[in-house]
């Protein structure tokens, strides 16, 4: 059975040449979500039969995105769309899918139905031509996890990516969820994860992934995080770092034989901060470091690791630039860790089934 989930501007300043943040402390967002992101809604769908699902992230209008592929074996549409030499330099969503190769498809739908509502890209708009969003996107490969299917000629991801489209919101669930539903995290359940911070000079950092790694998320032995040192409050269990340990060989529940191209873990950063495409590439390439952080290993050959950023423009960004987007990096990566701790902490089994969860450790 399908279901769908729903889903400040002003003169900003940072001491000049530094990377230090201006006087104040930096928060979570009020959601602790990615939507805390001015201008992003979030809708999922998921199709419990299928054990799999959908993840759109809609921006209110066309925002900036850029891409970085670290794992080995990624499914991809669009990303090179996203490079800052080619012509379109405005994108209508970013859709995260499961499905692998056939997940890809739930782009179609939200294509269609951004289309139907007037969004995408028109070079020359004529009376009668439609306009053509477009939206990069990846899918996680959940194919194996005991779900049905069958599906014949007709794979459910096109029903998911309108069904997601059309649930937007500034909520969302976390876990057992959208694009996250059939995944695993290492020989845990995986998930969809979500978190933000707000800085104290007024910039928003958010991140949203799905959690489908080969490598392990907690230390050899225990409950405990590799992202720990980065969490905030009590958002992933706050059980802290005193067991942490990395020893050579020595990972914690990864998969024990990982398939090439049967996992991935697949990420969205975002900010409100008005990033030219170069600088939403630098924030994808420093949000990389928060997988690394949180998963052991990470970009290994048998993961398609990719992460998308998306600048919705709302604040404007003063000099030195390179300072602020080295600091919106920074914070990605910070954000992106505790996202994937959270996407596995708040997973749940699928009905029926007996797969490991971190809260069953």
């Amino acid at each position: 059975m399908m279901a769908a989930m729903a889903a400040g501007t002003g003169a900003l300043a940072a001491p000049a040449g530094s990377l230090a943040q201006s006087e104040g402390v930096a928060r979570p967002g009020p959601r602790n979500l990615i939507t805390d992101v001015a201008g992003l809604k979030v809708g999922q769908a998921q199709d419990a039969a299928v054990r799999t699902g959908t993840t759109v992230i809609l921006p209110d209008e066309a925002a900036v995105v850029a891409a970085d592929v670290r794992g080995g074996g990624p499914a991809t549409r669009e990303t090179d769309a996203t490079e800052p030499q080619n012509l379109v330099h405005a994108f209508d969503a970013v859709v995260l899918s499961g499905g692998s190769v056939y997940g890809l498809a739930a782009a179609d739908g939200v294509v269609a139905w951004l289309g139907a509502h007037g969004r995408g890209y028109g070079l020359s708009p004529k009376p009668g031509t439609p306009k053509s969003p477009v939206i990069p996107s990846a899918a996680l490969y959940d194919l194996a996890n005991g779900g049905n299917k069958n599906w014949g000629l007709r794979p459910p991801y096109w029903d998911l990516g309108l069904a997601a489209a059309q649930a937007v919101s500034d909520r969302f669930d976390l876990g057992t969820a959208g694009a996250g539903y059939g995944a695993m995290a290492g020989s845990l359940k995986g998930g969809i994860g979500s978190a933000s911070i707000v800085t104290a000079d007024g910039f928003t950092v958010g991140a949203l992934v799905a959690v489908n790694s080969a490598g392990s998320v907690v230390a050899p032995g225990t409950k405990q995080f590799w992202a720990a040192p980065f969490e905030i409050g009590r958002e992933f269990g706050g059980l802290g770092t005193s067991q942490l340990h990395a020893g050579p060989d020595d990972w914690g529940r990864p998969k024990p034989h990982p398939g090439a191209r049967e996992n991935t873990t697949l990420a969205v950063v975002a900010t409100d901060a008005k990033l030219t495409s170069d600088e939403a590439k630098r924030m994808a390439i420093m949000a990389q470091d928060g997988m690394a952080r949180a998963i052991r290993p990470s970009h290994s050959p048998f993961d398609g690791d990719i992460v998308f950023a998306m600048a919705t423009g709302k604040v404007d960004v003063p000099e030195p630039r390179a300072a602020i987007t080295a600091r919106l990096g920074a914070l990605a990566a910070d954000t992106l860790a505790r996202a994937i701790a959270r996407a596995v902490y708040e997973a749940t089994p699928w009905p029926g089934s007996d797969v490991p969860t971190w809260k069953g450790l």
